[in-house]
Formats: structure tokens, sequence, C-alpha cells
């Protein structure tokens, strides 16, 4: 029988289990131990010290780096640890802004939950935070320095999960800073509008760029129609802070909550997510019969196409010219709505950060006017909803509005890593019963894993499918492909691990929590009527009227001829 082996924590017993450090081993135990630096997807850095924990011979270890040895005994919450940790928190909030309640992390800074915990009622240090560093540059994030506390996060995460090196450390001791190359602004920089270091940044150093003025502004003006595009991923993660389960569909009450705030019309993004389908299966479909250089990269990640147009422009040749689906989707209402008598204002809702940076693009404006006029994400809108005062939770749910107001489940699993690959299963399977849906879904493609392969029959040859997320994952698999030791005929990538669900734009989860909204994804499309893109008659009609003759005007980009885009 084997041996089970334990230590003790704040004199309770816990056994060991394959714990890397005494912080999940703590963890496990019910303690909620606090930290700063800590992330179980980054490296571990040590930093922040709040984590210190006091051995049984008063020595002062810390969690995150510390491995668990059996009959270790340890306490988490001493007069001394208390203290200790208190002290720190004095000196970080003597040099870091105050102004909290006009901080658009107030509420989730987690220096501002930490003070309250350990209840800071006074600062013992004087104030030597420094003045606003602002760097508005980019589209998709902004940065303030005055409010970072050197934790690590944002530099582990680009450099790391993200492989994009946009920022990291400069300079030494008390003048030590995060920064960009040469002190250069952010969008000039490698910095591909991911937002994955805004999604662990602790305390507002870096946040989403918010666009919800300009959207209460067209919502006032009632000489503008304001339609907007709800994406799959958005729906299974509202709803953790607005009273409802991680990862349930709330779907219906975000239409009932966009239609009382004053949206004209709310349509769903999966809508567009069915055109791509058609349109990228077939662009496979040419790539193989044509004999045509391989493998076809999908399109539908702003991120992704940034990175390879700073990283690897070898590689465009070989991006798919599919639009995303917000753009194509944008394209088909904007073209809709042209004969219409009031002025149009389209804004779609995003899990991501880059898609702002996309939907500024010269490539998807039409005489100087952009498509998707803005693009808010989930934590603007969730911050919208609450400023007007709806009471999320207790809405009835709302149907989308025709005349796009049909969907497909095959449209909905695009907010998950492996999503778009499954429903070009779908669409390329010869077998189009319920079987032939399992058949796809047990391709190996789910799965919250970075990397995935498949091997797919299709007519006389075999399919070679690859599935990736997060950027860093996805420069390993490219450096494969070049070298030649990997060859793919298809390749979905995706810049945010786990896929859209996990964007920087949605509230931020955890492990488990990426998992649970992709489960919500599959659950919605489960119980869709609709399963394929092919069968969805809406879109359908859009290929015999706005579409006809124009496929490729309205659903398509050169991104090879246009590339080189800052974000």
């Amino acid at each position: 029988m084997e041996q089970r082996e334990f230590m003790t924590v704040d004199g309770i017993p816990v056994e060991l289990n394959g714990e890397k450090n005494l912080l999940e081993l703590i963890r496990k135990a019910g303690i909620k131990l606090p930290t700063f630096c800590y992330h179980s997807e980054l490296s571990v850095y040590g930093a922040c010290r709040m984590c210190m924990v006091e051995t049984e011979r008063g020595g002062l270890e810390a969690a995150c780096s510390t491995p668990p040895k059996a009959g270790m005994v340890i306490k988490t919450n001493t007069e001394r640890l208390r203290r200790y940790r208190k002290n720190i928190l004095e000196l970080l909030l003597a040099n870091h802004c105050r102004d909290c309640t006009t901080c658009s992390n107030n509420g989730k800074c987690k220096l501002q939950d930490l003070a309250m915990r350990f209840n800071i009622e006074g600062v013992r240090f004087p104030n030597t935070a420094p003045q606003p560093q602002k760097d508005d540059s980019s589209l998709c994030i902004a940065r303030d320095a005055s409010k970072c506390i050197l934790c690590g996060d944002c530099v582990r995460m680009c450099n790391e999960v993200q492989s994009v090196g946009a920022i990291d450390f400069a300079y030494r001791g008390s003048k030590m800073e995060i920064s960009t190359a040469f002190g250069m602004p952010i969008a000039q920089s490698p910095c591909v509008g991911c937002g994955q270091c805004a999604a662990v940044c602790p305390t507002g150093a870096i946040v989403v760029r918010d666009n919800a003025n300009r959207v209460w502004r067209a919502l006032d003006d009632r000489g503008v129609k304001v339609t907007a595009q709800i994406a799959p991923a958005v729906r299974v993660a509202l709803g953790r802070e607005m009273g409802l389960r991680e990862g349930e569909n709330s779907m219906g009450k975000i239409v009932a909550a966009l239609h009382r705030m004053g949206f004209d019309e709310v349509y769903d993004t999966s809508t567009g997510a069915d055109l791509t389908v058609l349109e990228e299966s077939e662009e496979l479909l040419s790539h193989l019969e044509s004999g045509a250089a391989l493998p076809l990269f999908t399109s539908c990640c702003p991120a992704w196409v940034q990175f390879c147009e700073k990283s690897h422009p070898e590689l465009l040749p070989h991006v798919s010219t599919c639009r995303s689906p917000m753009q194509m989707f944008a394209s088909v209402i904007k073209e809709q709505e042209k004969t219409s008598s009031r002025r149009q204002f389209h804004v779609a809702v995003m899990p991501c950060t880059a898609k702002k940076f996309e939907a500024a693009r010269e490539e998807f404006c039409v005489e100087g006017a952009p498509n998707v006029d803005a693009v808010i994400t989930t934590q603007e809108l969730i911050r919208m909803i609450k400023e007007s005062g709806v009471v999320f939770e207790d809405l009835e749910p709302e149907a989308l509005d025709m005349p796009f107001g049909m969907t497909s489940g095959a449209g909905v699993i695009f907010g998950v890593t492996g999503g778009v690959t499954e429903a070009v299963l779908r669409r390329l399977a010869s077998d189009k019963s319920r079987g032939g849906l399992y058949t796809a879904a047990l391709t190996g493609v789910r799965g919250m894993k970075s990397v995935k392969e498949a091997r797919v029959p299709y007519l006389d040859r075999e399919v070679r499918i690859a599935v990736v997320s997060g950027l860093s994952n996805a420069e390993s698999l490219i450096q494969k492909i070049l070298s030649g030791e990997e060859r793919y005929d298809f390749v979905e990538v995706m810049a945010c691990p786990g896929g859209c669900v996990s964007g920087a734009g949605q509230p931020y989860s955890a492990s488990i929590g990426k998992a649970e909204r992709g489960e919500g994804l599959y659950a919605v499309d489960r119980v869709s009527s609709i399963k394929r893109s092919e069968e969805n008659s809406l879109v359908q009609s859009l290929y015999g009227d706005v579409l006809k003759g124009r496929v490729h005007e309205l659903l398509h980009v050169d991104y090879v001829k246009d590339g080189g885009h800052n974000a």
C-alpha cells in the first residue's frame, strides 16, 4: 500500500499530492494566502513577499517558491506575519496613486482589496507616488506607470505566455520600472493588442481602453440608429459579475439589457461566424485541390494577425483572406442599412481588446467610415449595464432582432479554442447525421490544451490539423513548421490561452473558469436546432441578396498588401 505523506498547515494535517509549491497546498487547505505576483500560468517570481509563511523554527519562507515536504510544519497567520504584510502594503501605498474612486480598476484592484482585508487605516510613510505617466497611444490598452507596483505579472505574461516581448523591466533599484524598448509608446512596440498584460495587472497600471462614452453619445442621439452584435464568448463570461453562475448562458438577458439601454437592434456575431465557416472551408478546399502552399492559418483573431505582421510577415500569404466574423457581419449590416433614413452606428461587444484595433484598420473602412463604429469589451458592457441602473438578474430574456436573428451552434463554439476548426469540420464532413457531429467533436480539437492535433480523412487524403492558443505556443508551432519538423494543412490560432472565452476584455478568470465558459458554449450548441453553418437559411439568403457578386469585396481582406499596422 502506498504511504501517504502529510505536512501541517496552521495545525491541520494536509496531504501532499504533487503540489509544486506551498502556496498550492495552502490553498487546497482552504486558506486564501495573499499574493500580488503569483499566477499559476506564469513562472514563479517571488517579488511581492505577501505570501510569506512562518516555519516551526521561526524562519520565513515565500510560499510561492518553496516546495512542500512531508512533515513540514508552517503557520500562515501569526502576529509577525500580519505585521509584515501590513508593512508591505503601507510601503506600496506610499508609492502608489491613491485616486482610487476615479481608477478604472476601482473595485477590482488587488492592492485595494488587500488594504481593506488587512485593515490599513493609515499610511505612516509620506506619499512619494510619481505624477501620472499615461500612455494612451494604443487603441487596445492604456498604461499608467504611477499605479505600477513592479509585481512583474505583465512582463511575464507578455514574454512567457505570449512571446511578444513588448515590455520588460528597465533600470535598477529605486529607478526600476516597466517599460517598452527605449521608452517608446506602446503602440510603436511589438505589442499586438492582445491585452493579456491588462488581464493580470493587479492594480490598474494597465487597463483596457474604454469606448463606452462614444456608445452613450450615439444612444442619446435620436438621429442615429444604433445596432449591436454580441460575440459568442461574451454570453458565458458576463454572468458571474451580474449574479449568475460562471459559464451560464446570459445571451437573452444581454439582449434585454441592450434594448433597455436604447439599442435599436441587437444581433449575434455567430451569424458572422457562419459566414466565416462557409468562406474559410471553401478557401481550405481550394488550397488542398490546387496544391497551394500550406498550411492555411485562420484569420479570426486580430492579435494573431498583428503577431504575423510584426513577427512573421513571411507567413501572411498563408493567413486566410477571410475577414473575422465581426467584420464580415458588420459589412453585411452596413450594406443592409444603407437605405435607412437614420445615420448608422454599429457597436461590437467583444471579449477581445485587439478588436478595438481591428475596427480601426483602413481595410475595414468604407469611404473613410469604419464598418464597426465602436468596440466595447465584456468589462465595458458590465459597467454600462450597472451605470444604466438595469437589474440584470431580474431581466426576462429577449430574442435577437430580425432580419439577422438566426444563428447556428457551429457559429457559437467559435468562442473557445478548437471551435473554429470543429465548425469547419462539420461543414466539410460528408456525414451530415447526428453521428457525424459526434465524429467532428471527437477528433481531438476540443478541450483547453494549448496545442491539439487532429488527422481527418477527406476524400482520398488525410487532412492534418493543429489547434493552438496562446502566442508563445503559436510561436513554438511556427518554428516546427518552418523547420520542417511538422506539417499541417490547417492551423487554428487564437492569441488568448483557451480562446476568446479568456480574452482580455472578459472579467478575469482562472483556469477552471475558462473551462466552464467553454463548456457553456458547447451547452448552447447542444440545444441549437441548427448545428451546421450551411444549414442557416439566413446565411444562404444573404448570398443571394446583399452578397451577390460582392462576396470577395465584403467578406475577404488582403493582409499581405495592407499589412504592417500598429496596435
